[in-house]
């Protein structure tokens, strides 16, 4: 088995989620006491998020690829980004390691489009939503994205960053959740991608006659299959 190398710290609820997912997929694979070969770098949360807003995504870009050149010198074979929105620096990332790296949205499009769904709704950062990085790279797969209006956005973004980071999870921010899901399908999503790696802790199947589309575990599980490859 490949040793998978994890870059998450971003938020660490969500990181350590990618490690439970991890871990559980090569123990139903493989049975036994056996356990996922990886190493993470967990970086500060605090220091990457005022690089986001402050719009210094080139420094947030050097920042991340430090960090996946250190995973490659400590043994990782295989590169995963634990977070969905700075994918916006994948491409920096990529060019700083010699190892593969496991970009989230081709997951995710790919489990879309193995479910017969071609239209679906995405939720994340105001980043993952507006901006072209995410967005783009699902269309390239065939897909047609629908987002929610400015109010949803900025309330979506607002429960991450406020709420979900810090590992808060209220029973009125998932009913708002669902409204915003419910108009997602009213607007002709077949389906929803939980395209923050928090949002999973707050919306589950059971919360939606949607099929999710839950990108840490897609991810996760995607890991799991290229390191046994």
């Amino acid at each position: 088995m490949k040793r998978i190398g994890l870059l998450g710290g971003m938020s660490w609820e969500s990181s350590a989620l990618y490690y439970s997912l991890i871990n559980e997929q090569v123990r139903e694979r493989m049975g036994g006491l056996h356990s996922a070969s990886c190493i993470m770098s967990s970086v500060d949360f605090a220091d990457i998020e005022r690089l986001q807003h402050q719009g210094d995504w080139a420094g947030a870009g050097e920042l991340l690829a430090t960090e996946a050149r250190r995973l490659e010198s400590a043994g990782a074979e295989l590169l995963l980004l634990c977070t969905n929105t700075m994918h916006k620096v994948a491409g920096a990332i990529e060019s700083a390691v010699s190892i593969p790296f496991l970009h989230l949205a081709d997951v995710t499009a790919k489990a879309v489009l193995a479910s017969g769904i071609n239209t679906v709704g995405l939720l994340g950062t105001r980043f993952t939503m507006e901006e072209s990085f995410y967005t783009e790279r699902l269309a390239l797969h065939g897909l047609t994205i629908v987002t929610p209006d400015a109010e949803d956005r900025a309330l979506v973004n607002a429960v991450i960053y406020d709420e979900l980071v810090l590992g808060r999870i209220l029973t009125g921010s998932r009913n708002r959740y669902q409204a915003i899901i419910n108009r997602l399908g009213q607007k002709g999503a077949q389906g929803i991608i939980l395209g923050c790696t928090e949002i999973e802790l707050l919306i589950r199947p059971k919360d939606t006659p949607l099929p999710l589309f839950a990108t840490t575990s897609l991810h996760a599980k995607a890991a799991v299959a290229a390191a046994m490859t």
